[in-house]
């Protein structure tokens, strides 16, 4: 019973280390006074209506939602015809290619940015938006591989095969049969893609063209000045985009898996 209380107070003890500076981050963020100061001298709102004022951090949000939106639906588009072709059949060099989809989780992102950087420009191409969308694409689209696989294993081929002998070719079976069923892991797959790229700094930094911010890099240029409490706003603003968004994809997920309807087969009968 000791050893269990102390190992219970280490895990409170680790996770008030781990929270703490978020917690202090969101109140900090209300905080009337220009100085980082507790106890708090009052409530305000004042730090976020200058922050949405702020003309480079408004242009830095629509950046990072742009690209974070691309990424998306990039990734998720090869995620699932990846996990299909993984899953469905079979074909030589299928696990090296499982092996190299997953590698950039592998890889430290640091390692990753200064070796596709080192690459381009041995290639001669400068940093540009292109660049920062396949490099954000490539770090997200492992994990929407594991994601979609890890739900297509579980759907039996029995559906796809019932409907292919009511006359459905087979990309008819996918949109009617397979993707509805699929809905849960991609859409889940997609909103961490987004994160992904949304809350990308290490690589970012790299790859991003000279004049260009995201919100992450928009950050830590400002950190570099001075730490205004408009900082502490944003801050506020990332972590809701970055908790947020994935609970979202819990509970879409959750939200599809509850529903135990097959389209086509219903339609066949």
């Amino acid at each position: 019973m000791r050893a269990w209380s102390l190992i219970r107070f280490y895990t409170i003890a680790v996770y008030i280390f781990m929270f703490a500076p978020i917690a202090v981050v969101l109140l900090l963020a209300f905080n009337s006074s220009e100085f980082a100061s507790f106890p708090m001298t009052g409530f305000s709102l004042r730090w976020f209506y200058k922050l949405f004022e702020n003309e480079a951090i408004v242009r830095a949000f629509k950046t990072s939602i742009e690209l974070g939106l691309m990424v998306a639906v990039i990734s998720t588009t090869l995620g699932v015809m990846a996990s299909i072709a993984l899953v469905r059949y079979k074909f030589r060099g299928k696990d090296l290619i499982t092996t190299f989809l997953i590698s950039p989780v592998l890889v430290p992102e640091t390692v990753l940015a200064v070796g596709m950087l080192i690459f381009l420009r041995y290639l001669h191409m400068p940093r540009s938006f292109g660049l920062l969308l396949v490099g954000h694409s490539i770090i997200a689209l492992p994990f929407v591989v594991l994601v979609v696989q890890a739900r297509l294993v579980g759907i039996k081929r029995e559906y796809e095969e019932a409907a292919r002998s009511l006359g459905a070719n087979p990309l008819q079976t996918f949109f009617t049969v397979t993707l509805p069923l699929l809905l849960p892991a991609v859409f889940a797959g997609a909103l961490f893609a987004f994160t992904i790229s949304f809350d990308n700094i290490t690589a970012t930094i790299f790859w991003r063209p000279s004049g260009m911010e995201t919100v992450p890099t928009q950050i830590f240029g400002m950190l570099r000045n001075s730490i205004s409490p408009e900082i502490n706003a944003l801050g506020f603003v990332m972590i809701c985009v970055t908790v947020g968004v994935p609970l979202l994809a819990g509970g879409l997920a959750r939200y599809f898996a509850n529903k135990k309807t097959v389209p086509a087969i219903q339609q066949g009968e």
